[in-house]
């Protein structure tokens, strides 16, 4: 077999064997086939495209390159929840306490952030002594034992992807559905999960500008996901605009706890019952949407939710008291407010400058090796759709500087006030299922 003839076979149209991905996969990631090859067929697949059995093909010999996670030994269904990125998507740290306290394990499997995207475990070691440094026995002890536990990501899960995806970065090619889709499944599918229930963002703040765009994603990866023998649905949810309020990891972790005393965000609140749900019923823990919404909602109503997120910090390490006195979490010096300069309702808030302007601030890293401030970051206090008076605050800023002009000019830009009436974004466009 020879990579020429592959590129050959994919440049004029026709779909690649499982054998020929494998070659490519293997070769690849052995340094036995050059750059410039896997660049040429990168290209390719970029403008042929790939068939449902070629996109199931490539995930999983991407996921056969590396190590492989088996939760065998944790009893159950478990579920795992990928989101494609967002400003303020906090809902891992709600979902996970939340679910596993009607009895759905949840292994979780996390990372840090990079850019203005808030990585889980950052935000969780806001909490004083929490740390994921757990052996893969622990890990699988504690789910078995609390239904919960989040751990670092493996450093050798689907090598190939890595080493395909800093190529594809390169090379103009990482806007292509089939190489997006095998990315995150792999990585998904390699972690151990039974069900995957996929939040597929949408709007200006997201990966996927255009509804239709995220449909495409979510089509491909829940394809790909029940093709390989994992039960998988998407929601189709917006990122016009920041989830939640906050943006920042103390924030961020104090807002998960309010979600989890029922008194969050409305949007977060909405997206995490909804994403939850489907994750109770691929569990089997309900027999439909309804009965599974309604646990969920009973139990963040009667305080088992919260209880179950104090277990899940105590257990690995964790001072579970920041759940009664959030006020302990790690604090900015300064507290400022951003005022309207004209009354009106807000007509656009752009979630990725947003993001940036919380990056500004020390919320995330400019790079893997950059230090973050765990305590700074911007609350919200008006969403589209809300009516504001000249004066009014917009927003704090959390600062560990008093000198925040820069933050304070791009956020401006950052929100539109309009003079006529406009109404809030829909939250979830579209449930994909198989």
């Amino acid at each position: 077999m020879r990579m020429y003839d592959i590129i050959e076979k994919k440049r004029d149209g026709h779909s690649l064997t499982q054998e020929e991905i494998q070659f490519f996969i293997e070769g690849y990631t052995n340094n036995e086939i050059p750059d410039y090859q896997a660049s040429a067929l990168l290209m390719a697949i970029y403008f042929q495209d790939m068939t449902q059995e070629e996109r199931a093909n490539l995930t999983t010999s991407m996921v056969e390159s590396g190590d492989q996670i088996d939760l065998s030994a944790i009893s159950g269904i478990k579920v795992d929840k990928h989101s494609t990125g967002g400003v303020g998507d906090t809902t891992t740290l709600i979902l996970a306490p939340l679910v596993a306290s009607v009895g759905v394990p949840v292994a979780k499997m996390s990372g840090r952030g990079l850019g203005h995207t808030g990585g889980t475990i950052d935000k969780l070691e806001a909490v004083p002594g929490f740390h994921v440094e757990i052996t893969n026995d622990e890990f699988i002890e504690l789910v078995n034992q609390n239904k919960v536990a989040v751990v670092g990501q493996s450093g050798n899960l689907t090598p190939a992807d890595k080493k395909i995806y800093g190529l594809r970065d390169v090379t103009a090619t990482v806007n292509s559905i089939p190489l997006i889709a095998s990315s995150i499944m792999s990585k998904k599918i390699a972690s151990g999960a039974d069900g995957i229930v996929l939040d597929v963002k949408t709007g200006a703040g997201a990966f996927m500008k255009e509804i239709e765009e995220a449909k495409n994603l979510a089509n491909a990866m829940v394809s790909i996901g029940n093709q390989v023998g994992r039960n998988t649905m998407a929601v189709i949810s917006d990122m016009s605009q920041p989830l939640g309020n906050a943006i920042g990891n103390a924030l961020e972790v104090k807002e998960a706890i309010d979600t989890l005393q029922g008194r969050g965000p409305e949007d977060l609140t909405e997206l995490c019952l909804t994403l939850g749900s489907q994750m109770v019923v691929l569990a089997d823990k309900a027999d439909n949407i309804e009965e599974a919404r309604l646990k969920l909602e009973t139990n963040l109503t009667n305080g088992k939710a919260l209880e179950q997120f104090k277990i899940f910090l105590e257990s690995q390490g964790g001072d579970a008291s920041v759940a009664d006195s959030p006020e302990t979490l790690p604090q900015s010096t300064y507290k400022i407010e951003l005022p309207a300069k004209q009354s009106g309702t807000i007509a656009k808030i752009i979630a990725d400058d947003i993001g940036y302007s919380a990056m500004m601030l020390g919320a995330g890293r400019a790079t893997k090796d950059s230090q973050i401030d765990l305590a700074v970051g911007i609350v919200l206090h008006k969403k589209i759709g809300d009516s504001v008076q000249e004066g009014e605050s917009l927003l704090t800023i959390h600062a560990n500087q008093d000198a925040v002009e820069d933050v304070k000019e791009k956020l401006y830009a950052s929100i539109d006030i309009s003079n006529t009436d406009v109404e809030a974004p829909t939250l979830v466009y579209d449930m994909i299922t198989k």
